[in-house]
């Protein structure tokens, strides 16, 4: 394996999904704004698509590569029947879930949205919508699985193309606004659930080649599925601990108007890099990371991991800080028309400046964790990503009430940093990970090559300053110049003192 090109074929496939999901966030934009609509409407997709990032981004593979790979390596047949019982169960476990969910959604709407329960006609269009998105999730999550089985034959490409199919629904949907009126909402909702559907039916084309579904629900569950289902449920909540803290916000920030949909619009954008800077290295070095500890093969193992944190931080640092100069100007340049005012660009700008600071916080957890979930251990990630959970929720709780909805970016990242630090201290503990002597040298040009590129940054949007302001038509055409440029100069300047090499893309692993 590559661990550059794999992610490079990850991450690209997953750009043009986030992009596509740009383009469908900026048509609701100007449909809906941050209107009592588009709160309803983000509520109900939220559940969804917070199930989606938990299983499709990452969390799924946690527990399944490394049972499936060490399966793999005893025996292809035995593999066959694991993978089988494996997606029994899961099948039966998701149908009955939903089930129970859909019919008392009214009291799972009021956990999730409890700002909204006053509100009898907004908790009503949420309920009504949820109803109608809530399918999404078996088969976003039988999705997934088929998405492991892939990942675990080092197949990249289908596995991150797939999530490309709800954008593409979507915004077909979205361009027929003028004419649907109040009613987008109840569409785009039905599209969410029939996107899924289509995702689960192109999966299995190509995941036919190494597994084919036998329904069997006369089996037995063996200690090896008891062992899987041990590891799920720990590594759905610590590899999905930013998804998780990012529901919790949107629960606390119910109780405030637009403040949903002010969230809503910053994630879009530090998603964008955290899906290649953290979930797409974390997907790729799984399975290669679990064969070599299988085998025990240490140098590998320090190779791939030193190499995936090193990537890591190429990618997310200097993201994190040109989010955190120019917010204003990205969300403006990319949400700024219609329905969306200045003020709602204010608001969410102020919100992606602390998600900018937490970006690398978020990248972090996503690597380390998979160090852990290489080695079967879900447990730990799992009681460390707890205690960030119960952080931030008091973080949030306490402040909300004084200096309102920004406290939950804030809190998010606070205890994003909070969780990847004891992460970083667990694995140096537990001897699972230490530093070669390339990495610290990396590392120190990498910060120095970031700083370089956040004045330069700066320097273009004071460039473009007139350019760039609410009411001008082209303002997303010089944002996006600006980024290339800084993207450019990054690049060339890491080359140039050796933060990054070339020869690092032909590098096996």
């Amino acid at each position: 394996m590559n661990l550059v090109k794999s992610t490079g074929t990850f991450g690209f496939y997953t750009i043009i999904s986030r992009l596509l999901g740009y383009l469908r966030d900026v048509l609701i934009a100007i449909f809906l704004g941050t209107s009592f609509l588009a709160d309803a409407f983000f509520v109900a997709f939220r559940i969804p698509n917070t199930f989606r990032r938990l299983f499709a981004e990452g969390t799924f593979n946690a527990a399944f590569v490394p049972s499936y790979t060490s399966e793999l390596v005893k025996s292809k047949s035995k593999s066959k029947i694991f993978v089988n019982e494996i997606f029994n169960l899961l099948f039966l476990g998701l149908f009955f879930l939903v089930l129970i969910i859909e019919i008392f959604m009214p009291a799972f709407v009021s956990l999730i949205a409890p700002g909204f329960v006053k509100n009898t006609e907004k908790i009503e269009l949420v309920i009504n919508l949820t109803r109608i998105t809530f399918p999404f999730l078996i088969f976003v999550s039988l999705s997934s699985f088929f998405a492991a089985i892939l990942n675990s034959h080092n197949k990249f490409a289908v596995a991150s193309a797939a999530p490309i199919i709800l954008n593409l629904v979507l915004i077909g949907i979205l361009f027929f606004g003028n004419y649907l009126n109040d009613e987008l909402i109840y569409y785009l909702s039905y599209g969410v659930s029939i996107a899924g559907l289509l995702q689960l039916i192109f999966l299995y084309k190509f995941v036919k080649k190494f597994y084919v579904i036998k329904f069997n629900f006369k089996f037995k569950i063996n200690n090896k599925v008891k062992f899987f289902f041990k590891k799920l449920l720990p590594s759905i909540f610590s590899s999905g601990v930013t998804q998780i803290n990012i529901l919790v916000g949107t629960i606390i920030a119910s109780f405030q108007a637009s403040a949903v949909s002010y969230l809503y619009y910053a994630d879009r954008i530090y998603q964008i890099n955290l899906a290649i800077a953290g979930i797409a290295i974390g997907v790729v070095i799984l399975p290669q990371l679990s064969k070599h500890i299988y085998l025990k093969r240490k140098n590998k193992i320090l190779q791939i991991q030193n190499k995936a944190l090193e990537l890591s931080m190429f990618l997310s640092l200097p993201a994190s800080v040109a989010l955190s100069i120019g917010s204003e100007e990205i969300i403006s340049a990319l949400f700024g028309y219609g329905s969306f005012t200045e003020e709602a660009v204010t608001n969410s700008a102020k919100a992606l400046y602390y998600f900018g600071l937490g970006l690398p916080a978020f990248a972090l957890i996503k690597v380390f964790s998979t160090f852990f979930f290489a080695n079967h251990d879900t447990k730990t990630p799992f009681y460390i990503s707890l205690i960030s959970v119960i952080l931030n929720i008091l973080i949030s709780i306490y402040y909300f009430k004084s200096i309102g909805f920004i406290i939950i970016p804030i809190a998010t990242t606070i205890s994003s940093w909070f969780n990847s630090i004891l992460l970083f201290i667990f694995l140096k503990n537990k001897d699972l990970f230490q530093f070669n002597k390339i990495f610290f040298i990396r590392f120190t040009k990498i910060i120095f090559v970031s700083m370089m590129m956040g004045i330069f940054f700066r320097y273009l949007i004071l460039i473009f300053e007139n350019q760039l302001v609410y009411d001008y038509y082209l303002k997303s055409f010089y944002l996006i110049l600006s980024v290339f440029l800084g993207f450019v100069f990054y690049l060339i300047m890491s080359l140039f003192i050796k933060a990054f090499k070339y020869e690092d893309i032909k590098l096996k692993y």
